[in-house]
């Protein structure tokens, strides 16, 4: 365990809001680690149920266990970005606070990005589990990208991305805080995802797992409107009008624009992402459209 007088070498970061039915189980799968010199920040934002006795209580127990009680809710981006901002170690994941992961999980990851300094991201592979922890089925997330070419892990990322688990990886901090992280809106992960890429390889570990829980009570899943969508990932944006490719075609050009990489990099890039803007022709139309009669409603009952 820590002393308390130096950095952890791993920090994971567990973002949570009323999650008294898991969470106890998702912080004991971490006590329960074969790797121990790590510390489990805990970011509770204003959960209304027992979630925040069950984790004081935990850290009470184990100094490793970090709670911190955010005033108001910072909607879940926020949330993602505070437990980040909070952390010490050299490496970082987040890990929910419904979900569970085998215990060799940390130790085997850190073995692989000690041995190699071009992995960005070691991952457990996923088993997707339901609410009472029983698996569902196998998960693949084809995102074994161990190419020299960051323009064709990018490619890999933009033709095999599914659910957004990849960033639920062990990743090397440092590197990890020169993107945009997590962004505020729906599928905010995939541009994290693709922008990873750019920094390093993904390494897919074979015999370590992620279990993701597949639940009604999963908060973003639960949610379909557009406004209650928004306000749930940044409180702040609940009446911005969301046009879903139109964002995520900017994020990605600003990550490629930023990225450490070479300009005959960039440039497959760009190309792979014009390619892209004319198949997505129609939904960028709509989108378009969409903005716009969203903008006049707006001006329409705002005198």
């Amino acid at each position: 365990m820590n002393n308390g007088h130096r950095k952890p070498r791993v920090s994971v970061g567990m973002p949570l809001y009323n999650r008294e039915k898991y969470v106890g189980a998702a912080i004991e799968a971490h006590l329960n680690q074969t790797f121990e010199d790590f510390e489990l920040i805990i970011t509770d934002n204003a959960s209304t149920d027992a979630s925040g006795e069950i984790c004081r209580a935990y850290a009470a127990r184990d100094s490793r266990v970090k709670y911190y009680l955010n005033e108001r809710n910072l909607g879940a981006t926020g949330n993602y970005r505070r437990c980040f901002e909070l952390s010490a170690g050299e490496y970082f994941r987040w890990t929910p606070s419904d979900d569970m992961v085998s215990d060799n999980l940390l130790e085997r990851a850190i073995a692989i990005l000690d041995r190699d300094a071009s992995v960005l991201v070691a991952y457990g592979r996923t088993k997707l589990i339901d609410a009472e922890g029983n698996i569902i089925s196998d998960f693949d997330e084809r995102l074994h990208l161990m190419d020299d070419q960051p323009s064709r892990r990018w490619k890999g990322v933009q033709t095999n991305l599914r659910l957004g688990n990849l960033h639920y990886g062990l990743t090397r901090r440092a590197e990890f805080s020169k993107t945009g992280l997590l962004r505020s809106y729906s599928g905010g992960d995939f541009p994290l995802i693709a922008e990873l890429s750019l920094y390093g390889k993904f390494y897919e570990i074979s015999d370590a797992f992620f279990y993701r829980r597949i639940h009604e009570e999963a908060a973003s899943s639960a949610l379909k409107d557009n406004k209650q969508l928004m306000a749930f990932y940044n409180p702040g944006k609940a009446d911005k009008f969301f046009a879903r490719t139109w964002v995520h075609l900017g994020a990605n050009w600003w990550s490629v624009t930023r990225a450490p990489i070479g300009i005959a990099e960039k440039m497959r890039i760009y190309s792979y992402m014009a390619r892209q803007v004319y198949w997505a022709q129609r939904e960028l139309k709509s989108e378009l459209g969409g903005l716009i009669q969203h903008a006049i409603f707006k001006a329409a009952h705002s005198e």
